[in-house]
């Protein structure tokens, strides 16, 4: 019969609890990944339609934000390049306003707010 230390001393014993300590460590410190929370507000006094931003390497939009409403939209930046939104008023008329610069990386709130004296953009900080 084995002794008590001879059974300890197995290393096939501890590689199951040493593989479960690893992974739960790298849990606990977690992967981290930029990404931008946007809000897109229609501060005007109508609703705005076919709402449309793009960003480097994409784009995401709403078909309507009501007077009053925010839109919430979160995304990683791929690449770099400079900002638009894009939204139908009350008219039929499209109107287009162009934003911040975004890099890869960069993370944060990004705000975008149409209003009556045009469109406000609130960018995040630049990437680390």
């Amino acid at each position: 019969m084995p002794s008590l230390q001879s059974c300890f001393s197995s290393k096939s014993l501890f590689r199951p609890v040493y593989i479960l300590f690893a992974t739960f460590s790298l849990g606990l410190a977690g992967c981290h990944s930029a990404y931008i929370n946007a809000t897109v507000s229609n501060h005007t006094a109508a609703p705005i339609s076919l709402v449309q931003v793009e960003y480097p390497s994409a784009s995401f939009g709403t078909q309507t934000i009501a007077p009053g409403a925010e839109f919430h939209y979160r995304f990683k930046v791929l690449g770099s390049g400079t900002m638009k939104i894009t939204w139908t008023d009350t008219t039929e008329h499209e109107q287009k306003s162009s934003g911040p610069t975004l890099n890869e990386g960069a993370e944060g709130a990004l705000d975008i707010t149409v209003a009556p004296d045009g469109v406000h953009w609130q960018a995040p900080p630049a990437a680390k």
